[in-house]
């Protein structure tokens, strides 16, 4: 995907991460403690792009969001089963 946005101007997501995968889909990862990609950078499935953290957030964790049109959807319908 494309990162659409890295930075924590999005209030209550904290450090956050959008990634645009195609038209359709975007994700989210928010509470991040780093950042490792900025705007505009192609990434990869696998790649490293954020470290966890607790920015915005009262404990350490990853707030993950799949969309489609703008709506939120289950991820557990897109993500391979394991």
């Amino acid at each position: 995907g494309i990162v659409v946005y890295a930075g924590s101007g999005v209030r209550g997501y904290g450090n956050l991460i959008l990634l645009k995968h195609n038209d359709q889909f975007l994700s989210a990862y928010a509470h991040n403690d780093s950042l490792n990609v900025k705007e505009n950078d192609v990434v990869e499935a696998g790649e490293v792009i954020a470290t966890m953290g607790d920015s915005d957030a009262d404990a350490v964790k990853l707030h993950f969001e799949v969309r489609r049109d703008g709506q939120p959807q289950d991820p557990l319908d897109y993500l391979p089963s394991r």
